[in-house]
């Protein structure tokens, strides 16, 4: 699976949320599948995460780099999958 093409596709036909406040608000509703957190994600929110019962995914590069799988001309630090529309992003292990 190519890690930027699933999340590009999550985006553009799911329902995703980008940012450590909406991913934080997903997994506080209990909406999010999955969560996929950047190596430099802000200890709060990697805790928070880490203590839900959402499944979370560490992705191997910083923010800046998520962004960029993203598509997104930003650093996105955590990012939440709520449906993954015509994706396969939620078979990440």
């Amino acid at each position: 699976m190519d890690l930027n093409k699933s999340l590009r596709l999550a985006i553009d036909t799911g329902d995703v949320k980008l940012g450590c406040n909406e991913a934080s608000k997903a997994i506080e509703n209990e909406k999010a599948k999955l969560v996929i957190l950047s190596s430099n994600c802000p200890n709060e929110t990697v805790n928070f995460a880490g203590n839900s019962k959402t499944r979370v995914y560490n992705f191997n590069g910083n923010n800046s780099e998520l962004g960029a799988a993203c598509g997104k001309p930003f650093p996105v630090a955590a990012v939440a999958i709520l449906n993954n529309g015509k994706s396969d992003v939620l078979t990440l292990k």
